[in-house]
């Protein structure tokens, strides 16, 4: 118990004191996990909406599929995204291994079919409600699914708030695409990782605090914008 709190009075001092390291982590963890997320949501959401919209024949198995995706092991497609990558791979002359633009990718194959997916489920129930209008104006497919994606917008925002959840917390997939580098590649998940394999606690737990926070304040953020939106309309 005293080298619990000891590590967490340490973490505390780095956290408080913005220790380099941490602050370096922390940036790199941000940009590639809402590079990622950004990218998900922008193929994510209109490809949900228009699952909902759209009829065609395979239809079931594409929304099957999708929804099995979700549950698609990260070391898997970890392990997919270093093979597409690697020298020998159809990609490999990029040269984007183990650079966060390798971690970027392997997020994106992660946080999209989780987005796509909530996106549909919660236009699937709106376009129930919008089906007659929109057919009766004569709108198009595309005027159609920005319609649900703009009145759905809080629906969507759940989804893409799941997605950063979902990336933050990432660790298989980008430990194999992005290698742990120091001053490179090494995210939160993956120090906390490193940190604790070496016994360092302090700064494993300062990470896990920052980790937390981070989470934390994109959902508080959410929440207050929901609720402002809401307190509009009134």
């Amino acid at each position: 118990m005293g080298d619990f709190l000891a590590g967490l009075a340490e973490a505390g001092r780095l956290v408080a004191t913005l220790d380099p390291d941490l602050v370096e982590i922390t940036l790199r963890s941000l940009r590639v996990t809402l590079t990622a997320v950004a990218i998900g949501c922008a193929l994510g959401l209109p490809l949900g909406a228009w699952l909902a919209v759209r009829r065609f024949r395979f239809r079931r198995a594409v929304i099957a599929a999708l929804n099995a995706l979700i549950g698609l092991p990260p070391v898997v497609v970890g392990l997919a995204v270093y093979l597409l990558l690697s020298r020998d791979g159809p990609l490999g002359v990029l040269g984007l291994l183990f650079t966060p633009t390798a971690m970027i990718v392997a997020q994106v194959v992660i946080v999209t079919p989780l987005v796509a997916s909530i996106a549909h489920q919660a236009m699937r129930d709106l376009w129930a409600d919008y089906h007659d209008l929109l057919i009766s104006l004569n709108a198009t497919r595309s005027q159609r699914v920005a319609t649900l994606l703009w009145d759905g917008r809080r629906a969507l925002l759940t989804a893409g708030l799941a997605g950063f959840g979902r990336a933050i917390g990432e660790v298989g997939a980008i430990m194999i695409v992005g290698g742990n580098i120091d001053g490179a590649t090494r995210v939160l998940t993956t120090a906390i990782a490193l940190e604790t394999g070496r016994g360092d606690f302090a700064l494993a737990l300062g990470l896990g605090l920052i980790l937390v926070a981070l989470s934390l304040v994109v959902s508080g953020t959410t929440h207050w914008i929901l609720r402002t939106e809401r307190a509009g309309r009134w």
